[in-house]
C-alpha cells in the first residue's frame, strides 16, 4: 500500500528506554489522540529550534559585549558613535520629539 503522509519516511531512529516510560508515553500519546512517533519529531524539532535559538543568543550576546568593549576604547567609532548618542539624550527638548 502506498503512503499517504505528506512527509515520506526518509530514516528511522531506534533507541532503547524503559518499558514503564514507553507506556505512560504511549497512553498520553492516545490520550491526546496523537501517533507517538509524531509527537517525538515534535520534540525532536522542538529541541533542534531551542538549540539554534540559544546559539542565536549566544552569537548576539558575544557580538554585544565585543561592541560594548569597543565603545569603551576612546579611538574606537563605536565609541564617537555612543558620545553622539550621550549628546542628543541630553538636549533639552529630546524628551518632548518622543511624548509627540
Amino acid at each position: 500500500m502506498p503512503r499517504t503522509s505528506q512527509h515520506p519516511k526518509e530514516t528511522s531512529f531506534n533507541l532503547r528506554i524503559d518499558p514503564a516510560l514507553k507506556t505512560a508515553f504511549t497512553a498520553a500519546a492516545q490520550a491526546e489522540d496523537k501517533p507517538a512517533a509524531q509527537l517525538v519529531r515534535d520534540f525532536m524539532r522542538a529541541y533542534v529550534r531551542q538549540r539554534e535559538r540559544r546559539a542565536f543568543e549566544t552569537e548576539a550576546r558575544r557580538q554585544s559585549l565585543a561592541v560594548a568593549e569597543r565603545a569603551r576604547d576612546p579611538h574606537s567609532d563605536e565609541y564617537a558613535v555612543m558620545r553622539e548618542i550621550e549628546v542628543e539624550f541630553d538636549r533639552d527638548d529630546f524628551a518632548d520629539e518622543w511624548k509627540a
